[in-house]
């Protein structure tokens, strides 16, 4: 067994994206202010969005209706069509919004491509993650890109069957625990947990439902390099102490 193919999920993994959802949601409760108070706003705006998944997946546009959706509700109808506009161009910036790469991660990509397969693992809509590749530069270091509507133990499962890859070579690195580690711990594949300093309500794992899940964890993705060496000889051993 040996380390083949390294993933990485995307948001605020390799680049900046929590921060714009909470830039945009002190935006909103500016325009709404009026109607009702910002705590009330921000807990209903968050009860929209989570409501609203399985309809309109993960994403600005998603999240762009569900502002739209609770300021319609909040406000009883009597939002005005230049507020409207307003919520309609919060969602058009962050379509639009730079891409901000982390710390170490291009230097990080460009090394590690000389020794193994990357790809990229992320979730949203297929459109604006695709743009936000391109805009981020690094798409040449990924010989593969997926983009989720979920990510599960069965999605990952069904991924790597489809590119004929061994969970015995696979790491995936990640902020998310409930999307990018949990999922690929129950799988038996090893992962890179990267915290990012701020968390969507929605990613959030309770410490109960990791204990039985295995994982390495990181301050910044540039120490991966000097940490693989000590992820996956372990699981060699565990190979051959199963051979014997």
């Amino acid at each position: 067994m040996k380390l083949k193919t390294i993933a990485f999920d995307a948001d605020d993994t390799l680049w900046m994206n929590e921060t714009i959802y909470t830039t945009t949601h002190g935006r909103f409760v500016a325009i709404l202010e009026k109607y009702e108070e910002p705590d009330v706003l921000q807990k209903r705006l968050y009860e929209t969005e989570i409501k609203n998944l399985n309809l309109f997946g993960y994403g600005v546009k998603g999240f762009t209706l569900s502002m739209i959706e609770t300021a319609v509700e909040l406000t009883k109808g009597q939002i005005t069509g230049d507020e409207v506009h307003q919520i309609v161009a919060l969602g058009k910036d962050m379509l639009t919004h730079p891409v901000e790469l982390l710390p170490h991660v291009e230097q990080t990509l460009k090394l590690l491509q000389e020794s193994y397969n990357l790809m990229i693992i992320t979730k949203g809509d297929l459109f604006d993650q695709e743009t936000k590749i391109a805009r981020s530069g690094l798409a040449d270091y990924f010989g593969g890109v997926e983009i989720l509507s979920e990510k599960n133990t069965a999605t990952y499962q069904r991924l790597l069957q489809r590119n004929n890859i061994e969970v015995s070579d696979f790491l995936m690195v990640g902020n998310s625990l409930k999307s990018d580690i949990l999922p690929i711990g129950e799988l038996g594949a090893s992962a890179v947990h990267i915290p990012f300093h701020t968390t969507w309500g929605h990613e959030m794992v309770s410490p109960e439902n990791m204990l039985h899940v295995q994982y390495e964890v990181l301050q910044h993705i540039g120490e991966l390099p000097d940490r693989l060496p000590y992820i996956f000889p372990s699981r060699q051993m565990e190979g051959m102490m199963a051979d014997l």
